[in-house]
């Protein structure tokens, strides 16, 4: 590894498989709250991820943690580190 990809940190998210019909790909949704500008509520954000599941392991409903990679096609660029 060079002195560069030594000091990036890797970003890690948790989330939920919320669709398993693509091969060796999962769609994983990761929810946060955000705090509204003016009325000062916090409301539920959700976005979508694909991820890359090499053996097609985790299925949908599951609990998992992804970790940013370089891309491995036109949209993904995670992969499922485990199951939590």
């Amino acid at each position: 590894m060079t002195e560069l990809q030594e000091n990036k940190k890797i970003r890690k998210i948790k989330g939920v498989v919320v669709s398993d019909k693509m091969t060796k790909t999962r769609v994983v949704a990761v929810t946060r709250f955000k705090k509204h500008p003016k009325y000062l509520k916090y409301y539920e954000v959700v976005k979508k991820f694909k991820a890359h599941d090499e053996n097609n392991e985790y299925k949908k409903g599951d609990a998992v943690v992804i970790e940013e990679t370089r891309p491995l096609s036109r949209e993904k660029r995670w992969k499922i580190i485990n199951r939590i």
